[in-house]
């Protein structure tokens, strides 16, 4: 028999004075809470009440376990009612981790408007390029750019990041300008090991860092593949070469929003994994 049901049916026979109103109350019938009470003084090893013919009286034993139950319960039923309210209402602090490659004043944008929209939800955006285990560490949701999806998680497609084959005019000068996307393998080139797009290159170094990838290939040692919003002010000073222009479009991977379980999303998650969707699926690349 449950016993925290027993010690509800215990305050409410002291509240209503009576077993019969009492169990009305409850739903159920005069004799399973009798039966409730009992159970709760045997496990106890205390009377509970003093029964008579006309009323109901509680012993200074149960007087002062009711006090105590009704504490509890209260401490329980406000528990329940705030929990209740994270999964209806968004609200509390949302941990994300995201990609260096979404580090675009679009995607800032997206947050900004997501912020004012939610403003009782508090963001805390972790930019790393690693695939992080969402549930050990604490995180509500992760946003990555794969092409290869855990079994364990659940995703969504949200839009592309347009990537650039680039590398600096010093480079070009000592190894020349790959002719096209085959020729790519004739050259040395610097790969971002936290992404699963192959690369033609000769592999001369790697990083994890999508910053360091950029100035590696700025320092001239090799061809980078990076995203379109790293480069541009670099292709504009001439710093960087684009230098396959008509890059096959198979290169801009695609953005997800990965989390764990479809059953018990809090308010918080479910609003941002729906505001992302509505305001990115369609858009152009990142």
């Amino acid at each position: 028999m449950d016993s925290l049901q027993s010690i509800r049916v215990f305050c409410q026979v002291v509240r209503l004075g009576s077993f019969t109103a009492a169990a009305e109350s409850l739903d159920m019938s005069t004799a399973m809470a009798s039966k409730h009470i009992a159970r709760l003084e045997q496990r106890l090893q205390v009377k509970l009440l003093n029964r008579t013919s006309r009323k109901l009286s509680l012993t200074e034993a149960g007087s002062h376990y009711y006090q105590q139950c009704v504490e509890a319960l209260a401490t329980l039923d406000n528990a329940e009612l705030e929990i209740q309210q994270g999964t209806l209402t968004p609200r509390g602090t949302l941990k994300m981790t995201v990609p260096l490659i979404c580090g675009t004043p679009y995607f800032v944008k997206l947050l900004a408007k997501f912020q004012q929209l939610y403003p009782d939800i508090h963001l805390s955006v972790y930019f790393e390029n690693k695939h992080t285990n969402l549930v050990a560490e604490g995180f509500d949701l992760a946003i990555r750019a794969t092409r290869t999806l855990e079994p364990t998680l659940i995703a969504k497609p949200l839009t592309r990041v347009k990537f650039r084959y680039v590398a600096s005019p010093t480079y070009l000068q000592r190894n020349g300008i790959p002719k096209d996307f085959d020729d790519l393998r004739h050259h040395f080139g610097i790969a971002a090991n936290y992404t699963d797009t192959e690369t033609p290159f000769r592999v001369i170094a790697d990083s994890n860092d999508t910053l360091m990838t950029r100035e590696m290939a700025l320092a001239g040692m090799g061809i980078a593949l990076l995203p379109d919003w790293l480069t541009q002010d670099y292709l504009i000073s001439g710093e960087l070469v684009d230098v396959l222009p008509d890059s096959p479009p198979n290169l801009n991977p695609t953005i997800y929003i990965v989390y764990t379980s479809r059953k018990y999303l809090t308010a918080k998650v479910r609003t941002f994994i729906d505001f992302m969707v509505e305001h990115t699926r369609s858009k152009k690349p990142l």
